[in-house]
């Protein structure tokens, strides 16, 4: 039920995180200093490195968000669009960051929106259909976005449980297993093409 890591973001940023099960989010703590050492406390005995980071971190760029998971479901969803209005990442299909999609996702969005739109304004039609590229666009990222969120929100749920012979058998077993196999990075094979 607790996860923790950190990723450098340039020379001198480091982002870092901790995920742990709770039955509610608790109250709103606005002061960093206990934000910081409730979050030192969750992994008081984890390597020295993670350690190491957060004290190092100012305390002003701390923040708290309870993450939840909103499920996307065939014929239950809302699509993409309604006439010209379009969402697009999270606002669409949200995903938790258990397999590092959702800004790539994002991207993916645009470029296949752009795409959609692009086709449309060509058109020799005396009135482009952006409605129509919008409804394409929907359709043809539903395909790659639904799959993502539901595997996401599974690969979470798996990573947070709290039973020790499960998570033995978890991290023994299955997750060594899928890194053998290979399925565990498909998910990053997209092609965009051209423009």
């Amino acid at each position: 039920g607790l996860r923790a890591g950190y990723v450098p973001v340039s020379a001198t940023k480091v982002y870092w995180f901790i995920c742990y099960n709770s039955s509610s989010p608790g109250p709103k703590i606005t002061d960093p200093a206990v934000l910081k050492q409730q979050a030192k406390e969750l992994v008081r005995n984890w390597p020295s490195d993670l350690l190491n980071i957060m004290d190092a971190t100012p305390d002003d760029t701390l923040i708290r968000t309870p993450l939840v998971d909103r499920w996307l479901w065939p014929a239950v969803s809302p699509p993409a669009s309604s006439g010209r209005v379009v969402l697009v990442g999270d606002a669409w299909h949200p995903m938790t960051p258990n397999l590092g999609q959702g800004a790539c996702c994002a991207l993916e969005d645009a470029v296949v929106l752009a795409r959609k739109l692009t086709t449309a304004l060509k058109s020799e039609a005396e009135t482009p259909s952006v409605e129509e590229a919008l409804r394409l666009y929907g359709t043809e990222r539903w395909p790659r976005v639904f799959p993502l969120t539901i595997r996401a929100n599974v690969v979470g749920s798996a990573l947070q449980w709290a039973n020790p012979i499960v998570c033995s058998v978890r991290n023994n077993v299955v997750i060594p297993k899928l890194v053998r196999l290979g399925p565990l990075l498909e998910h990053t094979n997209f092609e965009c093409n051209a423009l």
